[in-house]
């Protein structure tokens, strides 16, 4: 049962993917974060670096790009397959309101009919396969009834829903209803995302979903990066041993030395690292108060000082 790592702006790049499938196993693919189509004919080639395979051995990915125009996604989409990609995603999900009001991510679901054009003429001159991860609509779950005879008549990867609008950011609650009414719409491969943080939410949704063979899993890795092999082995995620603590500090560690050396100055690297703990903080037992000192960091050195205290006070727990 595949899992796949979500993509997420600013923090899964190639960087925290190598080194998360260095120290946790069962994650067997990961989608890269968009890169956005590009009007010129021409892109430099650091602006590919995230794709490049010499820096994806540890975890396969698939490339995602963000993009309303076919002609652009196109020539991007040939840059990409010439890396030797075989399936490339288009982001009809982003529910940023920079991106939303460009008309671009889930902005573009309320136009079924810009979409079936778009695909109409992709479709005949992809150079690979095409997924696509979307959300229920921007402003209402009716919109991707009005996309599912538009989907059907292509022969699509995968369709990965993630069963929120996009209104709704990341708040509330993903729409399970809604994602078995997508079930009953098409034939099509359909993956599932959203709200998995638990090996208990995943349990509900196999047991809602038991056909379902491909699951997405984003901010739920995140903050337990053992929950894939939970999953798997169906281990209690409740049950934090001293050697799992021990596991993290070490991944922490890497992670903050190869972040060293491929960023620029302090200040970038500490804000790289408290990012992170937005979703790390929820391993420890008082995720509040760990996010409440690392927020407080304004140096390195106490940065690494009040990361080592939590480390040492949660594994002599």
């Amino acid at each position: 049962m595949p899992i796949i790592l979500a993509p997420i702006m600013g923090v899964t790049d190639h960087i925290y993917r190598t080194t998360f499938a260095e120290f946790f196993s069962d994650v067997e693919l990961a989608m890269a974060p968009f890169i956005s189509s590009v009007q010129a004919r021409s892109i430099k080639a650091n602006y590919l670096k995230d794709l490049l395979p010499a820096n994806n051995r540890a975890l396969p990915i698939v490339p995602q790009i963000l993009s309303k125009n076919a002609e652009d996604f196109l020539f991007l989409a040939h840059k990409i397959a010439d890396l030797g990609f075989a399936t490339i995603n288009w982001n009809l999900g982003c529910p940023s309101p920079t991106v939303v009001n460009k008309g671009r991510g889930s902005g573009m679901l309320p136009y079924p009919e810009q979409i079936a054009q778009f695909l109409d003429r992709v479709m005949g001159e992809m150079p690979c396969q095409l997924s696509i991860k979307l959300r229920l609509g921007r402003t209402s779950a009716s919109e991707i009834s009005a996309l599912w005879p538009i989907f059907n008549q292509y022969p699509l990867a995968e369709v990965i829903v993630h069963p929120r609008l996009g209104a709704q950011l990341y708040s509330g609650q993903a729409d399970i209803e809604a994602f078995a009414h997508c079930l009953s719409q098409t034939h099509l491969p359909l993956v599932y995302n959203g709200d998995i943080r638990t090996l208990a939410d995943f349990t509900r949704l196999h047991e809602r979903f038991p056909t379902l063979d491909r699951w997405m899993i984003g901010r739920g890795l995140l903050a337990n990066p053992f929950l894939a092999s939970e999953i798997h082995s169906l281990l209690n995620p409740s049950l934090k041993c001293n050697q799992e603590m021990a596991i993290l500090r070490t991944f922490h560690g890497q992670l903050y030395e190869r972040y060293r050396e491929a960023l620029c100055g302090p200040s970038h690297l500490l804000s790289r690292m408290k990012g992170f703990w937005t979703y790390f903080a929820d391993i420890f037992s008082q995720p509040g108060q760990v996010r409440k000192h690392i927020h407080r960091c304004h140096t390195l050195d106490r940065y690494q000082a009040t990361v080592e205290g939590f480390f040492a006070s949660e594994e002599h727990r």
